[in-house]
């Protein structure tokens, strides 16, 4: 026997306000990442790598990357988390195209931007995680891994984020390297403290 209380079924207003909310502060926090040159992982560092290192815009970029991963998304965690996720990944392509025309931020402290974007990110990602959604690639991994296998997905996250960060050092100075480790960490240990199995008991 548990205490806990029975899980809760999200309305899908709820869901659809939470695939708003979470995409809007994933928006802000690669807006303020690529203002100080500033990456981030799974597949949104990908495609900040392109767009520093050939100039093409993130936004095409980071919906193109993540195509392949629908496949794995609709194998192994079905449909509504893989229609969740392409709303998702579609918004922030969306959004992170809008954002620089809705704020403009003429100029941001590094170290204040790789906390506060790792913060928006880290915030944003748990909003989806908690409403059966992600921002595809290796965030649908982590999810999955979670799951399934009980690994924590914040864990899952750093791990493969790191792999990605060597490679930046290829494409971007090492001090923005730096201060890319710490944001990254800022955002995993957000997701690793508040995204555990039976903590939060609302389900989609």
């Amino acid at each position: 026997m548990t205490d806990q209380p029975p899980a809760h079924k999200h309305r899908l207003y709820e869901d659809a306000l939470a695939l708003f909310i979470g995409t809007l502060l994933v928006a802000l926090g690669l807006d303020i990442y690529a203002e100080a040159t500033l990456l981030t992982g799974s597949t949104a560092g990908l495609a900040l790598l392109v767009q520093y290192g050939t100039g093409i815009p993130f936004s095409p970029v980071f919906f193109v990357v993540n195509l392949p991963f629908y496949a794995l998304a609709i194998g192994k965690m079905g449909w509504r988390f893989t229609i969740a996720t392409f709303l998702a990944v579609g918004l922030v392509s969306v959004f992170t195209r809008l954002t620089p025309e809705w704020i403009e931020i003429g100029e941001v402290n590094s170290l204040y931007a790789a906390l506060m974007g790792g913060i928006l990110l880290g915030t944003g990602l748990l909003v989806l995680f908690r409403h059966r959604a992600g921002l595809g690639g290796v965030n649908i991994l982590a999810v999955y891994l979670q799951d399934h296998f009980g690994l924590r997905a914040g864990y899952v996250q750093l791990a493969i984020d790191a792999a990605i960060m060597v490679a930046a050092l290829f494409v971007v100075d090492a001090d923005r390297v730096l201060l890319s480790l710490l944001g990254a960490a800022v955002l995993n240990f957000i997701i690793a403290i508040n995204h555990r199995p039976g903590r939060y008991v609302g389900i989609s």
